[in-house]
Parts: C-alpha cells; structure tokens; sequence
C-alpha cells in the first residue's frame, strides 16, 4: 500500500491511545505484538478491529473474495479419540448411527463428481486402524488413477500421526509416501487450541501441539502447503488464542508453506462441553478482525459459512475474511452434527457469486492453491443455472 492509498483510508475514531498505536502499526504494514494481540481482544472495540482488519485485507487481496468447487469425503464418523469438544464421533454413543467407508465406497463417491467441475476432494474423518498408510496410499492413487486432474487434499496431523506411529514409520517417510501416492496438500484440522493445559482437557489423547505443528513443518520442507485452523469459544481465554496464532505466525516465518487461517467455532450440541454457551456473533466477527491483524504472514483468513450460516460469513467480509470456502458443503455431518447454522448447506455457484456481490465484493473461483480460475464480477447466469457442488449421499455401512 502506497502513501497515497493510506492517506485514503479514513482514520480510526477513538480517543483510546494504545488502540491509536496498534492503528499506526497496523496502517504502516508492521507487525503488532503478543501484547498488541491480547489488548485487542480485551479492549478492542468491533468498528475499530473491522476498521484495521479491512485495511489488511484490501491490502493483500483489495476486494477479492476467494471460493472454490470441492466435495467432502469423511471415511469414518468411528474414532479411538474421544475429544469433550466432539459431536461428531460415535465410537462410545449411538455407534449404529456410525458408518465406515471401504475403499470402493470412497472411490463411488468420487465419480458421482465425474460430471462435475469440481477441482479437489477433501478427505478428513475419524481415527480406526483399519486406515492406515498403505489403505489411504491405495486410496489417493486410486483416485488419481481415475481423475488426475483432482487435488487431494487430505488427513490432519491426529490421523497423520496415529498411522505413521501404527506402521512404525517417522513422519517423513510417512508423508513421503503419501504425497507420491497423490497427496496434494493438507487441511488444517486438529489444531484446536495449542495451549498444553486446555488441550489436556478438551482433547488429550491425540496428537499435541509441538507433533502437530513439526508435522506441517515437515510438509512446508517438502514443498507442500497446508492451512490450519484454531477451535475457539470454549473454555480457552484470549491469551490462549494469541498463544495458538503466535506459534502459527511463527513457523509461517520459518518455512512459508501455510495458504490459509480458518478460526473454528465451538458448538456445543450433543457433546460432552454442550453445558457451555456459544459465544456470540459479535465474538466471531471480532476473532475474525483479530485473526486477520495477528496473522500479517498468512496470505489469507477463510470462514466456513456452512458452520456460522450465510448472513454471518457475509459479515465476515468486512472484518478481514476473503475466503468464504466453496459451493460444496464439506463440513455438513461435522457441523451439523455439532448444531451448525446451515443443517444441510448446498449453495449453486449463483447464489454463492450473488451473496458475495451483495456486500461489493469480487467473486473469484480458486483452485487449493489459489490460483484463479474465474472472475464472476461481471458474470451473468442463466436462469436455468443450477450446478450445486455436493449431492447428498446416503451413509454406507
């Protein structure tokens, strides 16, 4: 941003003189502190951080907002782990609503997109042994074999670091054979919160926060890239949310493989912590703004709008988010299971262009790796247009 462009941007109206600071640094393009971090949270106002948010992101993107065209496949909804936060696992509960995939499931899956201009297929789900290292090594050149142009973008540092341990092999041999398998990049799933203490109380039998954090490391030194999320809104404070990012932003500075930063809000439907309240929309928004100040090194801030509804990810656009992820409900048996506001969320490329236009904002199609497929400012759609990205499927067992 020039000189120029700053003297544009209207000033911050308050009179508070740490928040002017943070302003100055934020404007100037420097990075605000540990300290900065926590004093937002505690006292930043939700115009001022939607103010500072939005100049970071014009910043990187102007008005640019990014989706792509994905589908979902979760193998398992069974899992060893049993984390208090969990709606979705039904290992000990209601395990006849379970279901496991087999191999030839997953691939049926996939060629019901055969037709489809989808461009990558996430795949994340439970933890059981029977997914170990040669199955999803199968599985992802299976894929390939059939549609080589699909991404694979796939398994979290918890499901990574269950199967390596399992096949007695170290996390680079294991991931070494997985990307020349097909893997193509990893989501950011399993971060919860890194603080070792929370972390003991909300989901301490799977990978910690030093595993989870050298596995992504391990990926970036190979070349390949990966997001990562942050569970908030339950028992963690605000230090334990500028702790997380601070340790993000700081392996971003060591190896640069992270694309995207995708806060995740706790739900408390049918789950062992449902005795805590959600926090408000107010507190997503502000932990939007806040996520897109910290994390200067992340390119971009995603917010799921199946999991916090279309109005709010709509909101979202002018506190610092630019990814608003895709057409596909890759998150419909996760979320709605946990009491997300979109219990069966299909968007058409339509709608989802026009709930972005709606706010001024410029609809670009991505593929994972953000290169741009289309521009949809000037699009226009026939009235017949009705590709939406995810088909129900019924659950096999």
């Amino acid at each position: 941003m020039t000189t120029q462009d700053q003297d544009k941007i209207a000033p911050i109206w308050t009179s508070n003189e740490n928040i002017k600071t943070i302003y100055s640094k934020v404007l100037g393009g420097q990075r605000i502190s540990f300290e900065d971090g926590i004093y937002l949270y505690e006292h930043g106002k939700l115009s001022e951080l939607g103010h500072m948010a939005d100049i970071v992101r014009r910043r990187k993107h102007g008005d640019n907002t990014y989706f792509n065209r994905n589908f979902h496949i979760e193998p398992t909804n069974v899992c060893i782990y049993t984390c208090s936060f969990c709606s979705y696992s039904r290992l000990i509960k209601k395990r006849e609503e379970g279901w496991e995939y087999s191999m030839d499931d997953m691939l049926n899956i996939v060629k019901t997109f055969d037709d489809k201009p989808v461009t990558e297929v996430h795949i994340v789900g439970g933890v059981l042994p029977q997914y170990d290292v040669k199955f999803y090594a199968e599985l992802f050149r299976s894929i390939k074999a059939h549609r080589p142009d699909l991404h694979i973008k796939a398994l979290t540092p918890v499901e990574f670091h269950y199967i390596f341990k399992k096949d007695k092999v170290s996390y680079e041999e294991g991931l070494r054979i997985l990307k020349e398998a097909g893997l193509d990049s990893i989501p950011g799933g399993g971060a919860e919160i890194f603080d070792e203490e929370v972390r003991k109380q909300i989901a301490a039998d799977k990978c910690n926060s030093q595993q989870w954090l050298e596995l992504h490391k391990i990926w970036h030194q190979m070349g390949g890239r990966s997001n990562a999320t942050m569970l908030y809104g339950h028992i963690e404070s605000f230090e334990h949310r500028v702790d997380h990012m601070e340790r993000l932003r700081k392996l971003q500075d060591e190896t640069g493989g992270f694309q995207t930063f995708i806060p995740l809000k706790f739900r408390n439907q049918d789950n062992e912590m449902s005795h805590l309240p959600e926090v408000s929309l107010m507190e997503d928004l502000r932990n939007y703004a806040i996520s897109r100040i910290y994390l200067d090194n992340f390119d971009h801030i995603k917010a799921y709008w199946p999991m916090i509804g279309r109005d709010a990810a709509q909101m979202s656009l002018s506190f610092g988010v630019d990814d608003i992820d895709g057409t596909i409900d890759d998150t419909t048996k996760i979320y709605s299971m946990a009491g997300s506001e979109e219990q069966n969320p299909a968007l058409s490329t339509r709608e989802l262009v026009n709930l972005i236009k709606a706010v001024h904002k410029k609809p670009i199609e991505r593929d994972t790796l953000y290169n741009v497929i289309k521009d949809y400012t000037n699009e226009t759609f026939p009235e017949d247009e009705q590709f939406v990205g995810y088909l129900s499927l019924p659950i096999l067992n």
